[in-house]
């Protein structure tokens, strides 16, 4: 059964609730969610004049294909009353396909693996505490190696 690794987020209401309640959700909805990273608590990225964020990324076993994935991740954050505001703005819940198998997806509404991730410790740090071997298909590195390289730019 394919796997695709999901972040997820929340900086609105009751953050740690929020995401107990997607992933629910997403077991509800076709997501065997099999390995949960710790919850890091996190600033905002890209536009910073907002709440801190509660970070995180699973692992889900899952036969719906990607296009599938994120239409169920996007209903998720409908139904959970997510409102598109403000670009990288304030959101009770985001759910992002960040790596669905080793497979590239370049589509207009779905880009994996997530255009932005290699440059995201809030997505590579949890990512690399549940899948740190998982090689970057794209950058054909394992996600720990992209994870150290970020954190020395950072310093």
């Amino acid at each position: 059964m394919p796997q695709v690794i999901i972040a997820f987020g929340s900086n609105m209401g009751n953050k740690e609730q929020n995401i107990k309640t997607a992933l629910e959700k997403m077991k509800a909805r076709g997501l065997n969610i099999i390995k949960v990273s710790t919850i890091i608590e996190t600033e905002p990225y890209g536009y910073e004049d907002q709440d801190t964020f509660l970070n995180g990324a699973c692992i889900a076993d899952t036969n719906l294909s990607p296009q599938e994935v994120l239409k169920e991740l996007l209903a998720i954050e409908q139904e959970m009353g997510r409102v598109r505001k403000i670009h990288w703005g304030p959101r009770n819940i985001d759910l992002d396909i960040i790596f669905y198998e080793n497979i590239i997806v370049d589509e207009d509404n779905l880009k994996i693996p997530h255009p932005d991730a290699h440059n995201r410790s809030f997505v590579l740090g949890p990512i690399c505490e549940i899948s740190p071997s998982f090689l970057h298909p794209i950058y054909n590195k394992p996600v720990k190696e992209l994870y150290e390289e970020l954190k020395k730019q950072n310093h």
